[in-house]
């Protein structure tokens, strides 16, 4: 990685905009005649950035990326820093949210009112174009004086196993651990085509970290899925898990913003699982989230050995008889690896960096310099610069320590105040 560049949301989903472009043709999906002819045939229209602006590529453009990405894997996929970094050029999810709200409340007021209304509230600041709210409007099919929230949907299945996965959260109710009673959340990956829980874990908190974990889990053990289908929620839509998707080669999916629906196979299944399981729980016994969680493993393990009627079979036997076998991590380092966190940070001249208002120590040599800090956010012991391929520990700050540390070029305290 470039280590003076630093990495943004907006490069994390050009990342994998780029990347889903190019899947079907590096998981050898595509249905054309060529990897060529499939590149021809994707850029016949113009296509929309994740920003909402609208681009003709040539095909040469992909056969490009598909190239780099062989070679340099996600970095290759970020792009370069533009020269208007710092300028908002996207809608944020509050403003999105409140343009779905006044569509809905006020279906005729026009793309300006709109505009003037997200600046005058505060949603966006005034650099933004009134350009960037009408095309949100226009390619989300919000111009109209019908119902914004009505979808046309039709009941979809994919054709085998690990084609599509779909993750969500759950609120469970509190539970009494220590003394002090706390909400229980439950997130769940299923499998589109087989309904099989692939993974699931139970949190007390709902954030990003935590499924982390129940995906790196549902991949060390059925595989690398080809799509993830998620929605906007803090938890599943951030550049780190964009980037740990284009590291293992997942195309990241997300809904539209207040599209829950959109998920169904997913949505259904936490109905089931409340009426099958919870429901028929003494939560008052429930004394950890450890012995929680073992009750929900125990869960799963029953409802992917039960007869599914919407299948005609148990996700189990689904699963076994689908014929597309999931390209497993190369080894648990190499998986490790893809599920580390990433950030940038600007070295201080005291050899210091901040991250999440805790100061590391990092070596001198790169005073002044940014770089890449590869991490996980309960494990901050092992975290590392990654310089050039190489591994750069760095330690938690011990102010104390280091005043008792002998520097390179020593202070001559006798010279300090002029000679005597």
């Amino acid at each position: 990685m470039n280590n003076q560049t630093e990495i943004t949301k907006q490069d994390a989903d050009m990342a994998q905009f780029r990347f889903a472009l190019i899947a079907p043709v590096v998981q050898g999906l595509f249905p054309d005649a060529s990897a060529t002819a499939y590149y021809k045939r994707v850029t016949e229209k113009p296509l929309t950035l994740p920003d909402g602006s609208t681009v003709q590529y040539s095909y040469k453009t992909l056969e490009k990326w598909k190239s780099i990405y062989d070679n340099g894997g996600l970095d290759a996929l970020l792009p370069g820093r533009r020269s208007d970094l710092g300028t908002s050029r996207v809608l944020n999810d509050e403003a999105i949210s409140e343009i779905y709200r006044l569509k809905e409340e006020h279906p005729r007021m026009n793309a300006t009112q709109i505009y003037w209304h997200l600046v005058n509230e505060s949603f966006i600041p005034a650099c933004v174009s009134v350009d960037s709210v009408q095309r949100f409007i226009k390619h989300n099919d919000l111009k109209s004086a019908r119902n914004p929230n009505l979808k046309d949907r039709k009941a979809f299945e994919e054709d085998n196993f690990g084609r599509c996965w779909q993750a969500d959260t759950c609120y469970l109710p509190y539970i009494t651990e220590d003394g002090k009673s706390r909400r229980v959340y439950c997130m769940i990956i299923i499998d589109d085509h087989s309904r099989l829980i692939v993974g699931g874990g139970l949190f007390y908190s709902d954030n990003a970290y935590n499924f982390q974990k129940v995906l790196k889990q549902a991949v060390a053990t059925y595989g690398i899925p080809d799509k993830l289908y998620v929605d906007n929620g803090c938890s599943y839509s951030n550049e780190q898990l964009s980037m740990i998707c284009v590291s293992i080669g997942t195309v990241l999916l997300h809904t539209k913003v207040r599209d829950g629906a959109s998920k169904g196979k997913v949505e259904r299944h936490f109905r089931t699982l409340k009426e099958r399981w919870l429901y028929t729980l003494d939560l008052k016994a429930i004394t950890s989230l450890e012995q929680f969680n073992d009750m929900l493993r125990d869960y799963i393990r029953t409802y992917n050995t039960t007869f599914h009627r919407g299948i005609n079979s148990t996700p189990m036997e689904r699963y076994l008889s689908s014929e597309h076998k999931l390209k497993m991590p190369q080894s648990s380092e190499w998986l490790d690896e893809c599920f580390l966190n990433r950030t940038t940070r600007k070295v201080r001249n005291d050899s210091t960096i901040t991250i999440d208002k805790t100061s590391f120590d990092v070596p001198m040599q790169f005073i002044s310099a940014k770089v890449e800090i590869r991490f996980l956010p309960d494990d901050m012991d092992s975290a590392y610069i990654l310089f050039e391929g190489k591994h750069y520990p760095i330690r938690k700050t011990n102010r104390e320590e280091n005043c008792r540390t002998k520097r390179q070029n020593p202070i001559d305290y006798s010279k300090i105040g002029g000679d005597q």
